[in-house]
């Protein structure tokens, strides 16, 4: 019908690929030796998560589900989703039952994200407010511009002639009260250049929120620039979350096959996603996965049983130079 999204997008329990969650499955303990990042605002945000994004399981609202009750009864605790993903309700309506079964709120860590077309001061007010009724929450723990702008698309914002810049900052005025009024704990960006993460910085708005996160996509395989940003962001304590850490949504594959992230595999007998995401998380940053099955859950929350060596990271920092055909995504020319 108009206007209704095709089962095969979103479904209900109509898609395949992560189980039931047994009735009886109480929470299991959080990982030995986990990692966190320090946030402006006092908080701890867990170095391992899972991204609620870009996969089947993560749109149909049955096995968005049960992939976020999986991961928090199995100790994860670092939840990304956003706006665009269309799942807000299955994240919460999971989160719920999780902390039903014994799980604490207040060792959940939510992040959702404001997408541009609805930037705006009323319009961030008025979808904030709608992210917390959809979660079924009192506060998110991180909310996040998803992207610096979208020329192509339209939004509050930009219907009272307003420019992108403009745009941004009365989004971040807006996210900047409801951290104060406590309906948020942390702002933060996505998939922003430094000249983006500059103007907020510059910009004047009472009680600004400070940027307490940039998520962006991360790799061995990235180019400089991208390592800049990153270096940049820990400097001046922006936390960095890296997104599609597994060499990318279009080039997983390559990564797997890829020679030296092998052989670290066979030295740790470690599957090669796990010494990807150990890199990501020995180089400070939190990574959020996404799966919807159980085993592979598992074994994203087990990266904090191994340490990679100085030497075998120095020789992951170095595959940009020699590994070819990794795609970026290049947002310094985006308005």
């Amino acid at each position: 019908s108009v206007g209704v999204l095709p089962p095969t997008i979103v479904g209900h329990g109509k898609m395949k690929g992560t189980l039931e969650v047994p009735d009886d499955l109480m929470p299991l303990r959080r990982p030995e030796n986990e990692l966190f990042l320090d946030l402006p605002g006092g908080q701890k945000m867990p170095q391992q998560g899972i991204g609620m994004c870009c996969r089947a399981t993560a749109y149909d609202d049955v096995l968005a589900y049960r992939t976020v009750l999986w991961y928090l009864l199995l100790g994860g605790r670092h939840i990304d989703g956003a706006h665009l993903y269309l799942n807000h309700k299955a994240i919460g309506k999971a989160i719920a039952e999780a902390i039903r079964r014994g799980v604490p709120r207040e060792e959940i860590f939510v992040t959702t994200k404001i997408f541009p077309t609805h930037f705006g001061y009323m319009s961030t007010i008025m979808n904030l407010d709608k992210y917390l009724f959809d979660l079924g929450l009192e506060y998110v723990d991180l909310v996040l511009l998803h992207f610096p702008s979208v020329p192509a698309l339209s939004s509050p914002c930009k219907e009272e002639g307003k420019t992108p810049t403009e745009c941004r900052i009365d989004t971040w005025k807006a996210l900047s009260e409801m951290r104060e009024r406590g309906l948020i704990k942390n702002a933060g960006v996505s998939n922003f250049a430094l000249k983006h993460i500059h103007e907020l910085e510059e910009a004047s708005i009472a009680n600004k929120a400070p940027i307490a996160n940039n998520q962006i996509q991360f790799h061995p395989f990235e180019p400089d620039y991208v390592m800049e940003t990153v270096e940049y962001c820990q400097k001046h304590n922006i936390t960095i979350t890296a997104y599609s850490p597994l060499g990318g949504m279009m080039d997983k594959d390559r990564a797997m096959a890829n020679d030296v992230l092998n052989k670290l595999s066979s030295k740790y007998e470690r599957k090669v996603s796990q010494i990807m995401l150990r890199w990501a998380t020995q180089r400070g940053c939190a990574v959020i996965p996404g799966t919807g099955n159980p085993d592979h859950i598992k074994e994203n929350l087990s990266i904090f049983g191994f340490t990679l060596s100085d030497d075998d990271m120095n020789t992951l920092n170095q595959l940009k130079h020699s590994a070819k055909g990794f795609t970026s995504m290049d947002v310094r020319s985006a308005a």
